[in-house]
């Protein structure tokens, strides 16, 4: 575990710099083709979910993609502040930053996992076009999108080679995750709002287990990067900690950067603690797809 104490940050020009602000005209896209399922057993709805898929110019491309899971707490979706202009510096970083307008479950607890992993699919789909290496595919989120993040990273579904839908052949695993002041559990220390919107009322004890991600980690698990401020009161860093915990006990590769203040939305984006992990998930993501440029 990595903790930032409180002291002056430097941080370097380039690919460690801080982000000049900038505006790409993403791609919209939609995931399903108008029908999309709300549960395991085949049960559908008609609706469409877009993706914003916001990419590097060609030759400054690294081949690294990212999906962005904005947070919201499952009741709302934060577009702008953790979807878009996370988006736009992944781009200046030579990183696809593909946000997802995922499904609101209002109590369907499957819908934005099917959404996270049918747009993970999606993007290896148009890897070739995009400029995307399909072994490149990550998974970033916050707050509640961080849940969802954390869920697709280690409730992974492999490739359907023999799929009618093209899109099913991919795996829908991501090479990595990133998750920032992630809700976590689903138990006692569960972030009441993101868990009613998710499971219900009275969620039945299967359901809780299945989406207290640190109850659900594995060897298989991807790499996973955690940043979390010790004095967020919404989603407390005993969630992180927890998470951190079972991923070193299943030996993951993992970072756990504890940050000393900036609450829940690190000081309304902005500010040391909001520029800290961008930087340290920049260095962890180099080190472990081997880009020197990301290092």
């Amino acid at each position: 575990m990595n903790k930032l104490f409180n002291k002056p940050l430097i941080f370097f020009a380039g690919w460690l710099g801080l982000v000049t602000a900038f505006s790409v005209e993403p791609i919209p896209l939609s995931i399903w083709n108008g029908t999309a399922p709300v549960d395991r057993g085949g049960k559908t709805e008609p609706v469409e979910v877009k993706l914003f898929a916001h990419l590097p110019d060609a030759d400054q491309a690294t081949g690294v993609a990212v999906v962005i899971c904005p947070g919201g707490g499952y009741g709302g979706l934060v577009m702008g502040g953790e979807g878009h202009r996370i988006a736009e510096w992944l781009v200046s970083q030579g990183i696809a930053g593909i946000v997802l307008k995922y499904r609101l479950p209002k109590g369907r607890a499957e819908v934005p996992l099917l959404d996270a992993q049918r747009t993970i699919r999606v993007v290896r789909s148009r890897a070739k076009d995009w400029k995307i290496q399909p072994d490149r595919v990550g998974i970033m989120g916050f707050s509640a999108g961080g849940h969802l993040a954390a869920s697709a990273a280690v409730l992974h579904e492999a490739g359907k080679p023999g799929a009618v839908d093209r899109v099913e052949r991919f795996s829908a695993r991501p090479d990595f995750a990133i998750l920032v002041y992630p809700v976590v559990s689903m138990g006692k220390i569960g972030h009441a709002g993101s868990r009613r919107n998710l499971m219900g009322e009275t969620p039945p004890e299967s359901l809780v287990k299945r989406f207290s991600i640190e109850r659900q980690v594995s060897r298989h698990s991807p790499p996973i990067y955690l940043a979390h401020a010790v004095n967020d009161r919404a989603v407390p860093i005993a969630h992180s900690r927890q998470l951190y915990e079972a991923l070193e006990a299943n030996w993951v590769t993992t970072t756990y950067l504890e940050l000393p203040s900036g609450g829940h939305g690190l000081n309304g984006y902005q500010g040391p603690m909001w520029e800290a992990w961008k930087s340290g998930s920049l260095v962890w993501l180099g080190k472990c797809l081997g880009i020197p440029a990301l290092e």
